[in-house]
């Protein structure tokens, strides 16, 4: 995990510091975390029933995919009120929008993201093979967990 400790004036600068945490240090000191995440852990719900499996990962899914939605549905009625607000601001005279300005944050935005991107494609790609594999080693509860997943997701 990484903190982002900007400068206290700058914030046009494109020069970023992090905090940088080492896992490994981190798992040396505490064992529990090398018994639930270490290599040797193993499926974990192998020793339940597939009925079980399924059943678990169903209600994990369903639990997920409903609150996804409900925040969803959330979060695009404040940005989509904001933006509302934001056009009657605008059209009634209270609020004039400088769209050169708005280009140019926004190119470099695009900027800023390009550059992050590549920094980080090695590490995701590090996360989508351990997610591919854990779902490898749990497919039973896993596919239960997408089931229920879209189920929360539809209910």
């Amino acid at each position: 995990m990484a903190t982002r400790n900007p400068p206290p004036q700058d914030y046009e600068s494109d020069d970023e510091s992090y905090e940088v945490l080492d896992l490994t240090e981190y798992a040396r000191r505490h064992h529990w975390w090398n018994r639930v995440f270490g290599h040797s852990s193993g499926p974990m719900v192998e020793k339940y029933s597939v009925a079980t499996q399924i059943v678990m990962g169903g209600v994990t899914g369903w639990c997920a995919g409903f609150l996804f939605q409900k925040v969803g549905k959330l979060a695009a009625t404040a940005v989509g009120g904001g933006f509302l607000l934001l056009q009657i601001a605008s059209h009634s005279g209270y609020v004039q929008v400088d769209w050169k300005r708005v280009e140019k944050d926004v190119n470099k935005a695009k900027r800023q993201i390009k550059k992050r991107a590549n920094k980080a494609a090695p590490e995701i790609n590090n996360i989508i093979e351990e997610a591919t594999e854990f779902i490898k080693q749990n497919i039973v509860i896993s596919s239960g967990f997408v089931g229920g997943f879209l189920l929360g997701l539809a209910s």
